[in-house]
C-alpha cells in the first residue's frame, strides 16, 4: 500500500523472528516525513516489526490507534534539566516524565545548569549516571565548550558526549563561561579532530552587555527594555562569527534557537557554501511574538528574546520549506520566585516549554495536517537523529528501529491548565493557551511510558544513547 510517498508493506517474517508480537498498534494514521498512511504497526523486543495496512500476527496486546495519528517519538535536542546541583529548578525525574507527557521518547541535556556543570569526563559519568535512575525515555548528554576545558574535550568524546555546547555571550551561570573567538576557534579545531559538533548559543557579548548598560541607565526595565537590549543584530553578528569559525576549522556546527529568519538566511548561505552547519528553533519562536513577552511577563523571558509577528510568520515559512533543520524545545525552567520580579533584567531568562511546545505546533497544523504533520515528523524527529548520528535507532517509523512514538488526537480546543503539567514547578509561558492536538500516549522502546493523562512504566526504562561516530 502506498500514499504519499508512504509504502507500507506486507507482512515479512525471518527465521529469528518469534512467533507472537509483544503489540500491536492498530488502525492509526502513522505520521512520516515523506506522508501519512493508514495502517497497523506490529512490535517486538521493543522494535518496529511490522508495519501493514493489516498485521495479522498475534500478539500479547494491542493498542486501538483508530483515529488518531502515530506520529515518531520526540527527540527533544535541547533540554536544561539542572540536575544535579539544581534540582530545585527541575530535576531529570519530573523533565522526563513532563516529555513524555507532550510525546517526547528522549531528550538531550544540556551541560548548564547542572551543577557542576558537564565540562569533563567525571562530571558527565556521575550524570549519566543519575539520568540512568532517574530517567523515564531514553536520553543522551551534550558536554561543555568553555574557555577552562580545551583539555578534556577528548574525555567528553570518549565518554559518549552527543556533542559540545558554547555560550558566545554570558550564559548566566557563574561555572560555565562563555567564549571570545580565539577560544571558539580553538575548540572548533579540536572537536572537528575529534568528530565532535559543537553547538552554539549564537549571541555577540559586547553588543549585548553594551545595549544593556544603556538601556538601564536609562532607567528601563520592562518587558519592551529587555527586547530593546537585544535586537536582531546581537544574535546575526554571533551566528556570522560562528559559521565563518565553522567554515575555517571543518568543525560541524549547530545554531540553536535561532529566533529570525535572517539568522536562519544567513545558515542557509553557509549551507549552500558547504559549510556543516545546520539550524534549531524552538516552539516559542513559532507560537509567541514580542507583544506576548509585554502580556505574559518574566515567563516569556528567553535568549534570544521573542520576535515580531511578521518574524514569527516568516520563520513557518522557513520551516516550511526545509531550512530549518530541527526543533528543540530549550526547555529552561526555575524556582517560580526567580520568575517574579517587574525588573525584566532581574528574573531569569528562560520559557519552561518541554510540555506543550510540540503539542502546540501540532495545533497549529490543524487545518493542514497531511501537509504539516510530515514536516513537523522530519524537523521534531528524524532531522534530529541523523545530525545527531542516532539514526540507526531512533527519529523514525521504521522496520527495526526502535518503536519510539505517540498518539495524537485533534479535537476541540482546550485550554492548557497549570494543573496539567508534569514538570517540578506548575508554571509555563503556555499555559492558557488553547490547543487543538492532545498526546494520549507515549511509548519508549515499545513500552508505555504515559497514557491518558498518567506515568505507566514501572520500573523506569530510559537508557543511554551515544552518537554512532565513524572511525
Amino acid at each position: 500500500m502506498k500514499h504519499r510517498g508512504v509504502t507500507v508493506k506486507a507482512n515479512e517474517k525471518s527465521h529469528h523472528e518469534p512467533e507472537k508480537l509483544d503489540l500491536i498498534v492498530r488502525g492509526g494514521r502513522i505520521v512520516t516525513p515523506e506522508g501519512i498512511v493508514e495502517g497497523d504497526l506490529g512490535i517486538v523486543h521493543g522494535k518496529f516489526a511490522r508495519m501493514a495496512p493489516t498485521v495479522n500476527d498475534e500478539a500479547l496486546a494491542e493498542l486501538d490507534a483508530a483515529g488518531k495519528y502515530v506520529f515518531p517519538g520526540i527527540l527533544d535536542a535541547h533540554v536544561h534539566f539542572n540536575e544535579p546541583g539544581r534540582t530545585d529548578w527541575e530535576g531529570i525525574s519530573t523533565g522526563s516524565a513532563a516529555l513524555a507527557a507532550g510525546g517526547g521518547t528522549m531528550f538531550f541535556d544540556m551541560p548548564l545548569n547542572s551543577e557542576p556543570p558537564v565540562l569533563d569526563a567525571a562530571s558527565f559519568r556521575e550524570k549519566r549516571r543519575i539520568a540512568e535512575e532517574q530517567s523515564c525515555t531514553d536520553f543522551a548528554l551534550w558536554g561543555g565548550l568553555t574557555p577552562e576545558n580545551l583539555d578534556k574535550l577528548a574525555g567528553l568524546r570518549d565518554a559518549g558526549a552527543i556533542g559540545l555546547k558554547a555560550f558566545m555571550c554570558n550564559s548566566g551561570i557563574a561555572s560555565f563561561h562563555n567564549v571570545d573567538a580565539k577560544t571558539l576557534r580553538e575548540g572548533m579545531k579540536r572537536a572537528a579532530k575529534l568528530g565532535l559538533l559543537v553547538a552554539v548559543h549564537a549571541e555577540d557579548d559586547a553588543m549585548a552587555a553594551a545595549l544593556t548598560a544603556q538601556i538601564k541607565a536609562a532607567g528601563r526595565t520592562d518587558a519592551r527594555a529587555w527586547l530593546d537590549s537585544r535586537p536582531i543584530e546581537v544574535e546575526l553578528t554571533a551566528i556570522r562569527m560562528a559559521l565563518e569559525l565553522a567554515g575555517e576549522t571543518g568543525c560541524a556546527l549547530h545554531v540553536v534557537h535561532v529566533s529570525s529568519p535572517e539568522g536562519i538566511a544567513l545558515i542557509s548561505e553557509a549551507r549552500l557554501q558547504r559549510v556543516d552547519v545546520t539550524a534549531e528553533t524552538c516552539p516559542h519562536y513559532l507560537l509567541l511574538n514580542d507583544k506576548d513577552v509585554e502580556r505574559i511577563g518574566p515567563l516569556a523571558k528567553c535568549a534570544p528574546p521573542l520576535r515580531d509577528e511578521k518574524r514569527r510568520k516568516a520563520m513557518w515559512a522557513e520551516l516550511r520549506a526545509g531550512r530549518i533543520q530541527t526543533v528543540g524545545s530549550d526547555h529552561s525552567p526555575s524556582r517560580p520566585e526567580m520568575k517574579d520580579s517587574a525588573n525584566m533584567f532581574a528574573v531569569w531568562g528562560g520559557i519552561a516549554g518541554i510540555q506543550h511546545g510540540a503539542e502546540l505546533l501540532l495545533s497549529e497544523c490543524t487545518k493542514t495536517l497531511d501537509k504539516d504533520l510530515p514536516v513537523l515528523a522530519a524537523v521534531l524527529a528524524r532531522n534530529v537523529a541523523r545530525r545527531f548520528q542516532i539514526a540507526a535507532r531512533k527519529g523514525q517509523t521504521k522496520l527495526w528501529h526502535d518503536a519510539d512514538f505517540s498518539l495524537v488526537e485533534f479535537g476541540k480546543a482546550r485550554t492548557i491548565d497549570a494543573d496539567d503539567l508534569w514538570t517540578r514547578h506548575r508554571i509555563s509561558a503556555y499555559v492558557g493557551q488553547k490547543s487543538r492536538a492532545r498526546v494520549t500516549h507515549t511509548y519508549v522502546r515499545g513500552s508505555a511510558v504515559y497514557a491518558d493523562g498518567r506515568l505507566t512504566n514501572l520500573p523506569k526504562p530510559g537508557q543511554f544513547l551515544a552518537p554512532h561516530r565513524a572511525h
